[in-house]
C-alpha cells in the first residue's frame, strides 16, 4: 500500500455489512433510538468529585474531626491540670514548710544539736516524729552551711557530708522559702530513693545563738496527682459538655445544608441531562434533515444527470453527454461528503443495524477524503454485545480515525475488529 499504514484494531465484535445505504431503504432516518450521549451514560460509574453529595461523606469527617478536637482538647488539658496542681502543690509545700519550721523546728532547735548534742538531736527528734513526718513529710533534714547534716530522721545520714548546690547556699545569704519537684537523684538523696518524685523545700532556720542551718522537707508527690485529677475533672465537665452541646447544635444544621446542596446538585444534573439530551435530539433532527431532504434530492438530481448523460451520447452529443457524467460524478461525490457529514454528526446504524454497519459508514465517509481504508471484521465476533459495548468500539474507532486522518496524513488505514 502507498504511504503509511496505520492498523486500527479494538477487541469487539461486528456482524455483516449493510452500511448507510441498507439503512435508508428501511424507512424515515434517523430511528427514535436512544440518545448517542446523555448523562445517565456518563453518570453510570461516577467518580469520588462527581458522585451526588451524601449525608454520611459529610457527617463522618464531621463527626471524626470532633473526636479529635476533644482527643486534642483531653490530652492538652491533662497536661495543663498536671502543670497547675504540680505549681499549686508546690507553692503550698513551701507554705507547709514554713509554718513546720517556725512552730515547730525552729523551737525545737539547740546549739548543742550543731555540736552533736544527744540531748539537743532527742529534742529535734521528739518534735520532727511528733509534727512534721507523717502525710505532710516523709523525710526531714538539718544542714550547716558547710553541707554537713547535723539531724536527719534517718540516721544514717547524720553527720555525712555533702556538697550544697547554688541555691541551698543562696538560702543561706538571702533567707527565702525555696521549693521544687526533686527527682532525687543526687548523692544525699540515696534513702528516698524508690520513691517517685518529691516535693522538695528548704528554708533557713536559726539556733538561740543565732547560726543559720538549713531546714530540708521532703513531701509526697502523690498529692499532685489527687489535684491534677481534681482539676481536669472540673475543666473537663465544662469543656467537654460544650464541645458535645456544639456537635449536637451543628448536626442538624449540617444535615440541612447538605440537604439544600443535594437538591441543588441534582437540580444542576437534571438541567445538565435535559440540555445534553436537547443537543442530542437536534443532532438527530439535523442528521434527520439531510439524510431525507438534501442526500434524496442529491441523490435523486445524480440519477438525472446521468440519464441525461445517457440520452447524449445515444444522440452522438459526446460533448454534452462527458460534461453531464462529470456533473453526475460530482453530485456523487457530494452524496459521499454529506453522508460522511451525517455520520459525524449522528451515527445511523449502530443501535438498528449494528457496529459494522456503524463501522462500514466510517469507512465510506473516509473513502471522500482520498483515503483508502480497509475494514476487517470478524463476522462472527458480535454475539453477546450490549449497546453502550458496541457504541464504545465504535467512538474509538471513530476516533482513531478522525486522528489518522488530520494528524498522521495517511493514504491508507485499517481498521480490524475481532474478539480475543
Amino acid at each position: 500500500m502507498d504511504g503509511q499504514q496505520h492498523d486500527l484494531s479494538a477487541g469487539g465484535s461486528a456482524g455483516g455489512r449493510s452500511g448507510s445505504r441498507s439503512a435508508s431503504k428501511a424507512g424515515t432516518w434517523p430511528p427514535d433510538h436512544r440518545p448517542w450521549m446523555t448523562l445517565a451514560d456518563a453518570a453510570r460509574k461516577p467518580s469520588a468529585d462527581s458522585a451526588p453529595m451524601s449525608r454520611k461523606r459529610v457527617l463522618i469527617p464531621l463527626v471524626l474531626g470532633a473526636l479529635l478536637v476533644l482527643l486534642l482538647v483531653g490530652v492538652s488539658g491533662s497536661v495543663a491540670a498536671s502543670r497547675l496542681a504540680e505549681k499549686e502543690s508546690v507553692h503550698d509545700a513551701a507554705k507547709s514548710a514554713g509554718l513546720l519550721a517556725d512552730a515547730v523546728v525552729q523551737p525545737a532547735l539547740r546549739d548543742g544539736l550543731v555540736k552533736g548534742d544527744p540531748r539537743a538531736f532527742a529534742i529535734m527528734d521528739r518534735a520532727v516524729h511528733k509534727y512534721v513526718l507523717g502525710e505532710l513529710s516523709k523525710r526531714v533534714k538539718i544542714w550547716t552551711s558547710q553541707g554537713k547534716i547535723v539531724y536527719s530522721d534517718e540516721p544514717a545520714l547524720v553527720g555525712q557530708k555533702f556538697s550544697l548546690g547554688a541555691e541551698e547556699r543562696g538560702v543561706f545569704t538571702h533567707p527565702v522559702t525555696h521549693a521544687e519537684v526533686s527527682d532525687v537523684d543526687r548523692p544525699e538523696n540515696a534513702y528516698e530513693r524508690g520513691q517517685g518524685k518529691l516535693l522538695e523545700v528548704y528554708r533557713p532556720v536559726w539556733t538561740p545563738s543565732g547560726a543559720p542551718l538549713l531546714f530540708e522537707t521532703y513531701a509526697p508527690y502523690d498529692g499532685v496527682t489527687a489535684r491534677a485529677g481534681l482539676i481536669w475533672r472540673g475543666f473537663a465537665g465544662i469543656t467537654l459538655s460544650s464541645l458535645v452541646a456544639l456537635i449536637v447544635l451543628m448536626v442538624p444544621v449540617v444535615w440541612r445544608l447538605v440537604t439544600k446542596i443535594r437538591q441543588q446538585q441534582q437540580q444542576r444534573e437534571a438541567l445538565l441531562e435535559r440540555a445534553v439530551e436537547a443537543s442530542t435530539d437536534e443532532r438527530r433532527r439535523i442528521a434527520g434533515n439531510l439524510h431525507d431532504g438534501v442526500i434524496q434530492d442529491l441523490a435523486g438530481a445524480s440519477l438525472t444527470v446521468s440519464n441525461a448523460a445517457t440520452r447524449a451520447a445515444a444522440v452522438d452529443q459526446g460533448g454534452l453527454a462527458a460534461q453531464l457524467r462529470e456533473a453526475s460524478a460530482t453530485v456523487r461525490r457530494g452524496i459521499t461528503a454529506m453522508r460522511s457529514l451525517v455520520v459525524d454528526i449522528y451515527p445511523p446504524n449502530l443501535e438498528t443495524a449494528g457496529l459494522v454497519a456503524a463501522l462500514d459508514d466510517l469507512v465510506v465517509s473516509l473513502g471522500s477524503r482520498q483515503v483508502d481504508v480497509l475494514l476487517d471484521v470478524d463476522p462472527d465476533a458480535g454475539a453477546g454485545l450490549s449497546y453502550l459495548e458496541e457504541r464504545l468500539v465504535y467512538r474509538v474507532a471513530h476516533e482513531c480515525l478522525l486522528n489518522a486522518m488530520r494528524h498522521a496524513q495517511a493514504r491508507s488505514v485499517t481498521v480490524s475488529v475481532h474478539r480475543e
